[in-house]
């Protein structure tokens, strides 16, 4: 994969209208895929404390959590998620603070009970992981 390859808002699945929940941002995130988002959607993404049925979900992961607590995040996002909507986990790349193992997203999410899709760059120093659900592969 090229490292200038960008994904865009319509690529992670998300369109006009769609409310969209966001899990463990912090100060690292990369602030051009949320405005991308919220550009599209025209709508603010949601944090964690949102209660009603979201269109997708995008959870920011670094390593130094366990694998335990990201399936636990995983659970807790997919609670709220309408049926097949967007669903992302995204890591910083390969040799970057807080790169999480090859297997740990995959993992995580094999105990929360959806597959990983393989990673794909979305930005310069982050990846995305596509969820679903088991039986929902396409």
């Amino acid at each position: 994969m090229a490292e200038t390859t960008t994904y865009t808002a319509e690529e992670f699945g998300f369109h006009t209208g769609d409310i969209v929940q966001e899990w463990m941002w912090d100060d690292d995130v990369d602030d051009g895929i949320r405005t991308q988002i919220e550009d599209l959607t025209g709508e603010e993404l949601v944090d964690e404390d949102y209660d009603a049925a979201v269109d997708g979900v995008i959870i920011w992961w670094r390593d130094g959590d366990s694998e335990d607590d990201l399936a636990d995040t995983i659970v807790d996002a997919s609670a709220m998620i309408n049926p097949g909507a967007p669903f992302w986990v995204l890591t910083p790349k390969p040799g970057r603070d807080g790169a999480p193992g090859p297997s740990t997203v995959s993992n995580a999410a094999k105990t929360a009970g959806m597959n990983a899709l393989m990673p794909t760059t979305v930005s310069k120093d982050w990846n995305a992981t596509q969820l679903r659900a088991f039986g929902k592969g396409k």
